[in-house]
């Protein structure tokens, strides 16, 4: 997904940071923090031109980074799509939107250049460890690159 890695490479180039908290500032893209079913980590709601984060208060600080950095991806990459109307509608996949959330946060938390500085003794669970995100992500962001 080559194009995700450009939108995210857009948008650290204009804003000079990889913060998603920072950028959902920039964007003017409000983030509520609310008491959240355990099962629910975040999600993205579009309202009339207006975009929300909405993060679950109950995850730790490292979560919610993770969480936005995804959240984010669905506010840049399907704006106007909400998740139930997806899930309704068979010209929409979720897993497909939700890879592409998971994609945009592992390009937005784990910067290109990183990667190559690495000796031959890492693995894909060093460099998880080392930007503190899932291994998932870490496969996500070395798909097509390697």
């Amino acid at each position: 997904m080559e194009w995700v890695r450009q939108k995210v490479g857009a948008l650290y180039k204009k804003y000079g940071t990889r913060n998603p908290f920072s950028l959902a500032k920039y964007l003017r893209i409000e983030i509520f923090y609310w008491d959240l079913p355990p099962d629910i980590k975040g999600f993205y709601q579009y309202e009339k031109r207006n975009r929300f984060i909405f993060i679950n208060s109950s995850l730790s600080s490292e979560e919610q980074l993770i969480v936005c950095a995804h959240e984010l991806g669905h506010a840049i990459l399907h704006t106007k799509l909400n998740t139930p109307f997806m899930r309704t509608n068979t010209f929409f996949s979720v897993d497909k939107v939700e890879i592409e959330a998971n994609t945009f946060a592992a390009h937005l938390l784990i910067p290109d250049e990183n990667l190559f500085d690495y000796d031959e003794q890492k693995t894909i669970y060093n460099i998880a460890s080392l930007h503190n995100v899932p291994l998932e992500l870490v496969k996500l962001k070395c798909k097509g690159l390697f």
